[in-house]
């Protein structure tokens, strides 16, 4: 038990009663969840093509869709992911450069950059606008996803291709500039150059992958078709008396009052109909995946956009194999350079041989001691002669073993 006079030990409550720094209102204000930010999208319906903003968190915009948390990672505008298409049971999220949206058959809902109340304008409403424009002037009975993914295949291959031509254009000036020019300048730009080009091919490849990977997987691609899922799903909840989709179902007691043995078999027939509606659900997507339908439309789309993106990536793979040749043509003017400089350090160390004879002649002279050669007038003259002819004749002998052995081009 607390002493009651010692005033270190707390006072005793009772079992379950709250501490008196919380109240009541603190409480429950201490036990609201956490809101989400809203982040801004943009809807555009799939019968009617028309587009509105809307705000929505995160949590609303997964119940919608019936996406994962993880997939809605790769809509965050504030982190940069590469690109990635994921074809799930109720939408398909894309994530291509700039755009960044989820299709389902009802709706296509664009992530804008930034949250609600400050989303400027920007490449999201000039696809929102092409999607439009294709839906309305649309004649096919092409699906809707089918034309919001080619919209957004169509803009970032432009995309891709855009940057490509222009690091081509201000590469080829560079590089041709650099092998009439070697410089410390010249050869910095180079390398921004370098770097600009490793990331867009980096990015190109990526997206060459994705579309690749789609088109050899039959499944994947089968997973894209919303619209036909979405039919199939709706008639077979016809045909098994299921109005509403899961969970309603017309054989659901209506009465108001019901006595408690009919209200719990009434409750286990709709606990029935759950099960069996969200059974028949993962039933359909695998019936799906694994009966024999007809991709072609997908796969010559993907197929289409396949061929224009490695197109980009092959001016890209070009113009790397170019940076490398001019490397390579760097590489070989600076070593001729630099043989020139040892060849011309081999020929002065040679002639400081030479100079060197004379040092040693005129050392072995100056020494002070008497000579009978220091009397004759002409003995300068002949030495001084004697000594240039044998440095010659050395320096010749020299050059001969140095063009013997190649060291030399002479």
């Amino acid at each position: 038990m607390d002493d009651p006079k010692n005033p270190l030990l707390p006072r005793s409550r009772a079992i379950g009663t709250p501490p008196s720094s919380l109240t009541p209102s603190k409480m429950r204000i201490a036990n609201l969840p956490k809101k989400t930010p809203l982040r801004s999208w943009i809807r555009v319906d799939a019968s009617s093509g028309a587009s509105c903003s809307v705000s929505l968190d995160k949590v609303t915009v997964m119940r919608r869709c019936n996406l994962p948390a993880r997939d809605l990672r790769l809509l965050d505008p504030l982190f940069v992911y590469p690109s990635t298409i994921l074809g799930r049971e109720k939408a398909i999220v894309l994530n291509f450069e700039k755009i960044r949206c989820i299709i389902t058959a009802d709706e296509l809902l664009v992530s804008v950059k930034g949250f609600s109340g400050n989303a400027p304008a920007g490449d999201e409403w000039d696809y929102v606008e092409e999607v439009q424009r294709r839906l309305a002037s649309r004649s096919d009975d092409l699906p809707f996803e089918f034309v919001a993914m080619e919209v957004a295949l169509e803009a970032t291959c432009a995309y891709l291709d855009a940057q490509a031509a222009e690091l081509e254009i201000e590469a080829y000036p560079l590089l041709d500039e650099l092998t009439s020019k070697i410089s410390t300048l010249n050869l910095e730009r180079a390398r921004r150059l370098k770097s600009k080009l490793v990331a867009l091919t980096r990015r190109v490849q990526k997206v060459r992958d994705e579309i690749e990977h789609l088109m050899d997987d039959d499944e994947d691609m089968a997973e894209l078709y919303l619209t036909e899922k979405k039919h199939s799903i709706e008639s077979f909840y016809t045909e098994h008396g299921i109005l509403g989709g899961p969970g309603l179902s017309v054989s659901a007691p209506t009465s108001p009052v019901d006595s408690p043995t009919s209200t719990s078999a009434g409750l286990k027939r709709l606990e029935r109909n759950f099960s069996f509606a969200r059974s028949s659900r993962h039933e359909s997507s695998r019936s799906v995946e694994t009966e024999k339908r007809d991709i072609e439309e997908m796969e010559m789309l993907l197929e289409a956009y396949f061929v224009v993106v490695d197109n980009t990536l092959n001016k890209l793979m070009s113009l790397k194999e170019y940076i490398d040749d001019t490397e390579d043509f760097i590489n070989i003017q600076l070593d001729n350079v630099r043989n020139q400089l040892i060849q011309f350090e081999l020929l002065l160390s040679t002639a400081t041989f030479i100079v060197a004879i004379f040092g040693v002649v005129a050392g072995i002279f100056g020494m002070n001691f008497a000579i009978p050669l220091f009397d004759i007038p002409e003995a300068f003259n002949w030495v001084l002669g004697i000594s240039g002819m044998t440095g010659i004749i050395i320096f010749c002998g020299f050059l001969w073993y140095f063009k013997r052995r190649r060291l030399i081009p002479l």
